[in-house]
């Protein structure tokens, strides 16, 4: 059986990070699939998917890691074609991927005792986001 469902998020661009957990279990809770797999996908380049330890110190970190390995303040060909000035978000977004998948048992998502589900919004300037969750299993 697939299930599919969707939600949309508010987002201040700039590497927000947001724990997108509660609602992807509310859609598995709701598909009533006990066995399977849930894919998680945003569509657009600029965003992407990932789990982490969702609390102060890790979110600093990982806007760290990516300022450091794609940062905002360089020449992107992008931002030389397009002129939106986003070309750092592209190549972020690449790195991170715009989907998940996880194992769902006993009707929900198994996750690890600290890990959260987080959507990471890359571009430059606050979005409204789509998260589309489908649910394939028994």
């Amino acid at each position: 059986m697939v299930k599919s469902d969707s939600f949309h998020l508010e987002t201040a661009g700039q590497t927000d990070i947001l724990d997108i957990t509660d609602k992807v279990s509310g859609c598995v809770r709701t598909s009533k699939i006990a066995a399977g797999l849930v894919n998680i996908s945003v569509p657009g380049s600029t965003a992407g998917l990932t789990t982490i330890e969702y609390e102060s110190g890790v979110i600093e970190d990982i806007k760290r890691a990516f300022e450091t390995i794609a940062p905002g303040n360089i020449e992107y060909r992008h931002d030389l074609r397009w002129g939106d000035g986003n070309g750092y978000s592209h190549v972020r977004a690449a790195l991170l991927g715009p989907s998940l998948s996880l194992p769902i048992s006993g009707g929900k998502i198994i996750l690890g005792r600290w890990q959260q589900i987080v959507l990471i919004d890359f571009d430059n300037r606050p979005r409204k986001r789509e998260i589309i969750v489908q649910m394939v299993g028994d």
